[in-house]
């Protein structure tokens, strides 16, 4: 009988904060759908993360559950991937406590991400949590022995930071973690803001006109396509650093289409904005409607969804176990 060749482990989530939009759907779930054939996928909603800021109760534990349903959607499927809520595997609290105390306050001071969301602000109001995020960001992917995480650009300073903490450990505690590796998606799509292209689109938008949430009605779509910020030149062309509005809806409609910007590009070249804008719009709307069919159903089936998180959480917390245990043991704690 023909050995089993065992899957890389991907460890990925998302906060279930704000609204998911476009961005998250095209750089982040189509491409872990895709990898649930050929990798062992772990995909955590991670709640922890997302009380760094005040969360009304009732709020956030409906997104929560909302953000579940998104997940499968997307077209995540339970019985191939781990789907679970960050909160419900104490494990991931427990092995960021461990590596708190082989973290330093330089390395986490230095964190562009805290900097930026920090910017302005007296250290009376600064949570530890929001300095900390990175800490607990390393023990989700190291609990399960992680091969490959999905980053964007913004990400990849606390990987590096997860790979500092576990080289550091595995020199004083004999190889306890794997060390990961950044996954660069094939394709992936860099969403930005359509009404402030040189920016990225962003759950946390107070303009909602930046962003085209995933479970936008159609017309909603339309509208907010239509009033994408875009130039006055003649043409349609993808030149990212000169057009970088037009060069964003190029983005969108290659990754929706799996093509490249330059090839929607050239398929425009003597169209108008309005030509462009209008295909767009109905692309998206065309593209999104059978997820959202799908969201709407899940989410008349509650006992379903919190089937799949109690599966979930089970699941994880076997694979977690032995991680954490081996880091108690060879911290010397007594463990039972």
């Amino acid at each position: 009988m023909a050995e089993q060749v065992q899957k890389p482990i991907i460890f990925s989530g998302i906060q279930p904060s704000g609204q998911m939009h476009l961005g998250v759907f095209l750089g982040a779930l189509r491409n872990w759908v895709r990898l649930q054939e050929t990798h062992d996928c772990i995909y955590c909603v991670v709640d922890l993360h997302a009380v760094t800021v005040r969360q009304d109760p009732a709020d956030f534990a409906a997104r929560c559950l909302s953000f579940v349903a998104l997940y499968l959607a997307a077209g995540i499927d339970p019985r191939t991937s781990t789907i679970f809520l960050q909160s419900q595997v104490s494990a991931h609290a427990e092995l960021a406590w461990l590596l708190n105390c082989h973290a330093y306050m330089g390395e986490l001071s230095r964190m562009t991400q805290f900097k930026e969301k920090t910017e302005g602000k007296g250290e009376k109001s600064i949570g530890v949590g929001i300095f900390d995020y990175p800490v607990l960001m390393a023990a989700d992917i190291l609990l399960y022995q992680t091969n490959l995480v999905p980053v964007g650009a913004d990400q990849k300073q606390h990987l590096e930071l997860t790979r500092d903490i576990a080289v550091r450990m595995n020199n004083l505690y004999a190889d306890l973690f794997v060390v990961p590796e950044p996954y660069i998606a094939p394709v992936a799509a860099r969403v930005m803001s359509l009404q402030e292209p040189a920016k990225k689109m962003s759950k946390s938008d107070a303009n909602m006109n930046n962003v085209i949430g995933v479970l936008d009605e159609p017309d909603i779509i339309r509208r907010k396509i239509r009033k994408a910020v875009m130039d006055s030149t003649v043409g349609i062309t993808y030149e990212p650093e000169t057009r970088p509005g037009v060069a964003n809806l190029l983005t969108i409609f290659g990754a929706l289409c799996d093509e490249t910007p330059q090839t929607v590009a050239a398929r425009y070249e003597n169209s108008g904005n309005a030509a462009l804008k209008n295909d767009l719009a109905e692309l998206v709307v065309e593209k999104l409607a059978p997820f959202q069919t799908r969201y709407h159903d899940l989410m008349t089936d509650r006992a379903y969804l919190l089937d799949v998180l109690h599966q979930g959480a089970e699941a994880a917390r076997q694979r977690a176990v032995p991680t954490l245990r081996a880091a108690y043991t060879r911290m010397g704690f007594l463990v039972p």
